[in-house]
């Protein structure tokens, strides 16, 4: 049978998608507990200092360092107790010429001191007077106001997606409330006579729905909201309906299955009657995923992905999620990647590119890529995977040994 589609690069056909897209520009408020991994609208400045007022990285002394200068085992320096600097609260001590202060782990460095001598550095003479065995230099074992972060300093840019990290960082100079871009609404709709829904138990010639809840998944980490519009039968009018309902009520659609060339085939049919410009890709030049539809329905990116699960989850990878981060207005972040070492061959065709699933494994220390084989319409080849390998277009295979880039899940 010829084919009906001709393949373009993932290169080529991310570059069709894109020069369709723009930002949503949808801004939403919310509360740092609700921050994590959300895209931020604006770009975010500290209100103030990090730390505030200067702190000590130890428990010991607060000194002039200018004391200790000199200070040994063997001849140490004889320093005058002036107090000690209660915690959580501001330190009314001066620290004058041949005084010490006590001072904790975080607490406030008094005025008069510039550097803090370790406890472990210190012996007790009497009541009033310590010795330094070890001289320090100015600054030593003392955190100085701003160190972290300067009044008016960018924290995070617009279009950074927001780590745990970050919102330790956010809550540290008192910023609670994040200015987000808001999620894209993302329509799943799934396709095809045979797709029962996942509660059901499936008769002879029936699967459960797999990719709605696959989808879903990837829909919400890669920063979307899903929706879930059903099953629609294999009917050009029904699935047709469906789809533009679906649409109405969303930013981007995704369509699973029906996307194959075979008789039954309706999918980029029922996608281009959706809205110019309509298909823009029917056919990538990867394995397994070749048959994916890119189009725009308007301003609305639709997606018609293959109905094999192992397809869908590349396919989705591929080109869906780097949609939505540009509807989100998110920076560009490279796929968390990880090196290993091939731990059988794997074949290919030039001409496209072909993404295996493979399992990690340490191996006398050294991380091994185990590859998944099995037919795309098995979902536990991936739910038994932690990554894919990429095979580029110019290459045959890869062969066991090889130091390979794994793209993690």
């Amino acid at each position: 049978m010829p084919e009906l589609f001709q393949v373009v690069t993932t290169t080529e056909a991310n570059a069709r998608l894109a020069g369709h897209l723009a930002p949503l520009g949808r801004v939403e408020s919310v509360l740092l507990p609700a921050a994590l991994d959300r895209v931020l609208a604006e770009d975010l400045r500290s209100p103030g200092d990090l730390p505030a007022f200067p702190r000590s990285t130890m428990d010991g002394f607060a000194v002039r360092a200018g004391d200790t200068y000199g200070a040994s085992e063997g001849l140490p320096a004889y320093l005058t107790l002036c107090g000690e600097v209660p915690m959580g609260r501001s330190s009314e001590l001066t620290v004058g010429l041949g005084q010490a202060a006590r001072v904790h782990t975080g607490g406030m460095i008094p005025s008069g001191s510039d550097a803090v001598v370790m406890v472990e550095h210190t012996q007790a003479l009497n009541a009033e007077t310590i010795e330094v065995v070890r001289p320090v230099a100015v600054g030593e074992n003392v955190i100085p106001v701003g160190e972290d972060v300067r009044a008016g300093e960018l924290l995070f840019p617009r279009g950074h997606r927001l780590r745990p990290q970050d919102l330790g960082g956010l809550a540290g100079v008192g910023v609670v409330q994040v200015p987000v871009a808001a999620r894209p609404r993302v329509a799943i709709l799934a396709s095809g006579d045979e797709v029962v829904p996942a509660e059901m138990t499936p008769s002879p010639g029936q699967v459960r729905d797999i990719n709605s809840y696959t989808i879903a998944a990837l829909v919400q980490r890669a920063g979307g909201e899903p929706h879930s519009y059903g099953i629609a039968p294999d009917d050009a009018d029904k699935l047709a309906r469906m789809a533009r309902a679906a649409l109405e009520a969303a930013e981007v659609l995704i369509i699973s299955a029906g996307s194959s060339v075979s008789t039954r085939d309706m999918t980029a049919a029922v996608i281009a009657s959706l809205g110019a410009p309509g298909v823009l890709v029917h056919g990538v030049a990867i394995h397994p995923g070749k048959p994916t539809i890119l189009a725009m329905a308007g301003d609305r990116p639709v997606f018609g992905l293959p109905g094999n699960p192992v397809s869908t989850m590349i396919a989705f990878e591929l080109f869906v999620a780097p949609a939505l981060r540009c509807l989100l207005g998110a920076s560009a972040a490279p796929a968390p990647m990880s090196q290993a070492r091939l731990a059988r061959n794997v074949a290919s065709r030039p001409g496209r590119e072909d993404f295996v699933p493979v399992r990690l494994e340490r191996r006398a220390g050294e991380l091994w890529a185990d590859p998944v084989f099995g037919k795309s319409n098995l979902i536990y080849t991936m739910a038994r995977a932690d990554g894919l390998v990429r095979v580029p277009l110019d290459l045959a295979g890869l062969y066991e040994g090889d130091l390979v880039d794994v793209r993690m899940f």
